[in-house]
């Protein structure tokens, strides 16, 4: 039988360093939850990548226009788009960089810099969250609403538009 000398201050020492070792990664996902909601106060973009069961990134991306309902963000498109058709394949994660890089083909990846989250996807089918949603999408993006207002309000009231909600710490 092995017997181990461990004194006060070895066992306190230790404790501490275990300690640190574990509340690091909390801090750093703090610290990029933190970022997140930073970046999505002042962005009009995210960019988003459906996860494959593996969770490795599928090739679809995408930036888009989003409102945030808490944490969470919400984003409007035709339920035939891959952003809510890999809902359909048992696709419900989703990786989110939070900025704006312009069209992601041509920015060579650079909104890959962003702060980002894996989220949880789901739809949302609550007419009180797409009221919500409709009147946050007009507020963040009043130039373009005139155009883009009816269309989102129509659409989701038709089927032709669903609300995607993408959760973030999920």
């Amino acid at each position: 039988m092995t017997t181990i000398d461990l004194s006060r201050r070895s066992f306190l020492h230790g404790s501490a360093l275990l300690s640190a070792g574990l509340l690091l990664p909390l801090r750093a996902l703090a610290d990029s939850h933190a970022g997140v909601k930073e970046a999505a106060a002042k962005s009009p973009l995210v960019y988003i990548s459906p996860l494959k069961s593996d969770g490795s990134e599928s090739k679809c991306h995408g930036e888009v226009w989003f409102v945030k309902d808490g944490d969470d963000l919400l984003v409007v498109t035709n339920p035939e788009r891959w952003r809510a058709a890999c809902l359909s394949k048992g696709l419900d994660r989703a990786r989110i960089w939070v900025g704006d890089f312009g069209a992601w083909k041509r920015s060579n990846g650079a909104f890959r810099s962003a702060p980002s989250y894996v989220a949880k996807t789901s739809l949302d089918s609550d007419p009180a969250v797409h009221a919500r949603a409709l009147e946050a999408f007009g507020s963040k993006y009043p130039g373009e609403w005139d155009k883009w207002g009816p269309r989102f309000a129509d659409g989701l009231a038709s089927g032709e538009r669903v609300l995607v909600r993408y959760a973030q710490g999920s």
